[in-house]
Protein backbone atom coordinates (compact mmCIF):
# COMPACT_ATOMS: atom_id res chain seq x y z
CA UNK A 1 0.00 0.00 0.00
CA UNK A 2 1.89 3.51 -1.19
CA UNK A 3 0.37 6.51 0.79
CA UNK A 4 1.46 9.98 -0.10
CA UNK A 5 3.92 12.12 1.65
CA UNK A 6 1.20 15.44 2.48
CA UNK A 7 -0.78 11.95 4.02
CA UNK A 8 1.72 11.17 6.36
CA UNK A 9 2.51 14.21 7.37
CA UNK A 10 -1.02 14.84 7.71
CA UNK A 11 -1.39 11.28 9.70
CA UNK A 12 2.13 12.79 12.18
CA UNK A 13 0.53 15.99 12.89
CA UNK A 14 -2.85 14.72 13.93
CA UNK A 15 -0.96 11.68 15.96
CA UNK A 16 1.21 14.57 17.52
CA UNK A 17 -0.99 17.48 18.09
CA UNK A 18 -0.57 19.35 20.71
CA UNK A 19 -3.23 21.42 23.35
CA UNK A 20 -3.09 23.61 26.11
CA UNK A 21 -5.42 25.71 28.23
CA UNK A 22 -4.30 29.09 29.65
CA UNK A 23 -5.46 31.74 31.73
CA UNK A 24 -4.68 35.33 30.72
CA UNK A 25 -5.04 37.43 34.18
CA UNK A 26 -4.42 41.03 34.88
CA UNK A 27 -5.62 44.02 36.18
CA UNK A 28 -8.30 46.09 33.85
CA UNK A 29 -6.39 47.46 30.94
CA UNK A 30 -3.31 45.72 31.02
CA UNK A 31 -3.87 44.59 27.94
CA UNK A 32 -5.11 40.97 27.80
CA UNK A 33 -7.89 41.28 24.96
CA UNK A 34 -5.37 42.90 23.05
CA UNK A 35 -2.98 40.00 23.23
CA UNK A 36 -5.47 37.26 22.54
CA UNK A 37 -6.53 38.93 19.67
CA UNK A 38 -2.83 39.79 18.98
CA UNK A 39 -2.42 35.96 19.21
CA UNK A 40 -5.41 34.83 17.07
CA UNK A 41 -5.46 36.87 14.31
CA UNK A 42 -2.16 39.49 14.54
CA UNK A 43 -4.83 42.67 14.38
CA UNK A 44 -5.07 45.32 17.24
CA UNK A 45 -8.23 47.79 17.81
CA UNK A 46 -7.76 50.97 19.96
CA UNK A 47 -11.80 50.95 20.95
CA UNK A 48 -11.63 47.40 23.10
CA UNK A 49 -14.22 47.30 26.22
CA UNK A 50 -13.46 45.65 28.97
CA UNK A 51 -13.93 42.15 29.40
CA UNK A 52 -16.89 41.53 31.86
CA UNK A 53 -16.54 38.19 33.94
CA UNK A 54 -14.62 35.50 30.72
CA UNK A 55 -14.02 35.19 27.38
CA UNK A 56 -12.92 31.95 25.93
CA UNK A 57 -11.28 31.79 22.66
CA UNK A 58 -9.58 29.01 20.87
CA UNK A 59 -6.58 29.19 18.91
CA UNK A 60 -4.77 26.99 17.08
CA UNK A 61 -0.40 27.41 16.03
CA UNK A 62 0.97 25.06 14.11
CA UNK A 63 -0.10 21.97 16.01
CA UNK A 64 -0.83 23.33 19.14
CA UNK A 65 -4.26 24.13 20.19
CA UNK A 66 -4.81 26.86 22.49
CA UNK A 67 -7.94 27.61 24.58
CA UNK A 68 -7.37 31.03 26.08
CA UNK A 69 -9.17 32.24 28.81
CA UNK A 70 -9.26 35.81 29.31
CA UNK A 71 -10.51 37.04 32.63
CA UNK A 72 -11.80 40.19 33.59
CA UNK A 73 -9.23 42.26 35.43
CA UNK A 74 -11.64 44.73 37.56
CA UNK A 75 -11.63 44.33 41.32
CA UNK A 76 -15.64 42.43 41.76
CA UNK A 77 -13.45 39.66 38.84
CA UNK A 78 -10.82 38.73 40.73
CA UNK A 79 -12.25 36.25 42.59
CA UNK A 80 -13.16 33.86 39.69
CA UNK A 81 -8.87 34.01 38.94
CA UNK A 82 -7.95 30.72 40.87
CA UNK A 83 -10.87 29.03 39.69
CA UNK A 84 -10.00 30.01 36.14
CA UNK A 85 -6.65 29.38 36.78
CA UNK A 86 -6.81 25.40 38.33
CA UNK A 87 -5.35 22.81 35.95
CA UNK A 88 -4.35 24.68 33.06
CA UNK A 89 -1.01 24.53 31.51
CA UNK A 90 0.38 27.70 32.50
CA UNK A 91 -1.17 31.45 33.80
CA UNK A 92 -0.40 34.22 31.70
CA UNK A 93 -0.23 37.71 33.98
CA UNK A 94 -0.80 40.69 31.71
CA UNK A 95 0.49 43.67 33.82
CA UNK A 96 0.40 47.66 31.89
CA UNK A 97 4.05 48.39 32.38
CA UNK A 98 3.28 52.01 31.05
CA UNK A 99 1.05 52.66 34.47
CA UNK A 100 3.39 52.33 37.49
CA UNK A 101 0.67 53.72 39.54
CA UNK A 102 -1.01 49.65 39.36
CA UNK A 103 1.99 47.99 39.79
CA UNK A 104 1.99 47.28 43.09
CA UNK A 105 -1.90 46.37 43.11
CA UNK A 106 -0.90 43.85 40.83
CA UNK A 107 2.10 42.43 43.10
CA UNK A 108 -0.15 41.88 45.65
CA UNK A 109 -2.71 40.49 43.46
CA UNK A 110 -0.32 38.35 41.56
CA UNK A 111 1.22 37.07 45.33
CA UNK A 112 -1.91 36.49 46.60
CA UNK A 113 -2.95 34.06 43.74
CA UNK A 114 0.11 32.39 43.59
CA UNK A 115 -0.34 31.46 47.45
CA UNK A 116 -2.96 29.05 46.67
CA UNK A 117 -2.30 25.57 47.12
CA UNK A 118 -4.55 24.52 43.97
CA UNK A 119 -2.12 26.48 41.90
CA UNK A 120 1.20 24.94 42.99
CA UNK A 121 3.85 24.29 40.39
CA UNK A 122 1.58 25.91 37.59
CA UNK A 123 4.32 27.66 34.87
CA UNK A 124 3.60 31.67 35.04
CA UNK A 125 4.49 33.73 32.26
CA UNK A 126 4.53 37.63 33.17
CA UNK A 127 3.78 40.06 30.43
CA UNK A 128 5.03 43.54 30.56
CA UNK A 129 2.51 45.19 27.73
CA UNK A 130 2.42 48.64 26.29
CA UNK A 131 6.46 49.06 26.08
CA UNK A 132 5.70 51.38 23.20
CA UNK A 133 4.96 54.15 25.59
CA UNK A 134 7.76 56.30 26.42
CA UNK A 135 6.83 55.97 30.73
CA UNK A 136 6.85 52.10 30.21
CA UNK A 137 9.03 50.04 33.02
CA UNK A 138 12.29 48.08 31.87
CA UNK A 139 12.02 44.76 32.18
CA UNK A 140 14.74 44.47 35.19
CA UNK A 141 11.94 47.30 36.93
CA UNK A 142 8.83 45.32 36.30
CA UNK A 143 10.53 42.09 38.01
CA UNK A 144 11.82 43.69 41.09
CA UNK A 145 8.67 45.62 41.44
CA UNK A 146 6.59 42.50 41.08
CA UNK A 147 8.67 40.36 43.43
CA UNK A 148 9.45 37.98 40.65
CA UNK A 149 12.28 37.04 41.92
CA UNK A 150 10.73 35.61 45.45
CA UNK A 151 8.53 33.12 43.78
CA UNK A 152 10.61 29.79 43.94
CA UNK A 153 7.35 27.18 43.75
CA UNK A 154 7.52 26.96 39.62
CA UNK A 155 8.91 28.15 36.53
CA UNK A 156 8.74 31.86 36.30
CA UNK A 157 9.37 33.39 32.88
CA UNK A 158 8.67 37.57 31.85
CA UNK A 159 8.48 39.17 28.86
CA UNK A 160 8.27 42.86 27.59
CA UNK A 161 5.51 42.97 24.98
CA UNK A 162 3.88 45.80 22.78
CA UNK A 163 0.49 44.39 21.75
CA UNK A 164 -0.05 47.38 19.82
CA UNK A 165 3.00 47.18 18.04
CA UNK A 166 3.31 43.54 17.86
CA UNK A 167 6.65 43.47 19.52
CA UNK A 168 7.57 39.98 20.88
CA UNK A 169 3.94 38.24 20.48
CA UNK A 170 6.04 35.54 18.33
CA UNK A 171 8.39 35.36 21.76
CA UNK A 172 4.91 34.73 23.62
CA UNK A 173 3.79 32.48 20.97
CA UNK A 174 6.91 30.19 21.13
CA UNK A 175 6.98 30.44 24.92
CA UNK A 176 3.18 28.99 25.00
CA UNK A 177 4.22 25.86 22.54
CA UNK A 178 6.84 25.18 24.33
CA UNK A 179 4.51 24.35 27.16
CA UNK A 180 1.79 22.47 25.38
CA UNK A 181 1.23 19.08 26.52
CA UNK A 182 0.86 16.60 24.11
CA UNK A 183 -2.91 15.43 23.99
CA UNK A 184 -4.07 12.43 25.44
Amino acid sequence: MFFSASYICLAISLFFKQEMELSLIGLQNAGKTSLVNSIATGGYSEDMIPTVGFNMRKVTKGNVTIKLWDLGGQRRFRTMWERYCRGVSAIVYVVDAADRDSVPISRSELHELLGRPSLNGIPLLVLGNKIDKSEALSKQALVDQLGLDSIRDREVSCYMISCKESVNIDVVIDWLIKHSTTAK
